[in-house]
């Protein structure tokens, strides 16, 4: 019986080991495109990146690199191409609330309404090779996502993504020196 215990709590172990490495979590994740560079810092303390369907981690992943993605995008056309932008960020809520269907469809679903905005936050550094050239901390919320927006389901993540093109051409392009 002793034995049996052990095994049993073994095989608990090695299963729930291989769903987490299966599912991706983990406590922090980067990732990178071009010369954009997001450390997602604790990402199971962030507000709401929840999945209406699949593997948890698996959803994290994909937004994570959405995001990356297309912030490098805007960050091609907006920072010298000698430049390089690191994100650490600290939390994010997507815009929407994920809520049940109480069983009328087999997933969840996320209800995008003004009262429920997108908001971020992060410290980020604009570095030219390995000397810091900007540093700052932002906390984004962008009340007006719903009427910024003119095609909601063109991309995923359109909201998120608006907010932080925003803050990339209006907050930090214009405070960025010259090339020498």
């Amino acid at each position: 019986m002793k034995y049996k215990h052990r095994i049993c709590l073994f095989l608990f172990s090695l299963m729930s080991f291989s769903s987490w490495a299966i599912d991706g979590v983990g406590p922090d994740q980067v990732t990178r495109s071009g010369n954009v560079t997001i450390e997602w810092d604790n990402p199971q303390d962030f507000t709401d990146v929840k999945s209406v369907s699949g593997k948890q981690g698996a959803y994290e992943a994909k937004v994570f690199k959405a995001l990356t993605d297309n912030l490098a995008k805007v960050a091609k056309q907006t920072l010298r191409p000698d430049l390089k932008l690191e994100l650490i960020v600290t939390n994010l809520d997507l815009a929407g609330d994920v809520q049940s269907t109480f069983g009328a469809t087999p997933n969840n679903i996320r209800v995008v309404k003004p009262v429920f905005p997108p908001k971020i936050s992060f410290s980020y550094s604009v570095l030219e090779g390995d000397k810091v050239i900007m540093v700052g901390d932002e906390k984004l919320t962008d009340l007006n996502f719903m009427n910024g927006v003119k095609k909601p389901n063109e991309t995923p993540l359109n909201y998120e993504n608006a907010m932080l093109k925003s803050w990339l051409i209006n907050k930090v392009e214009p405070h960025l020196p010259t090339a020498n």
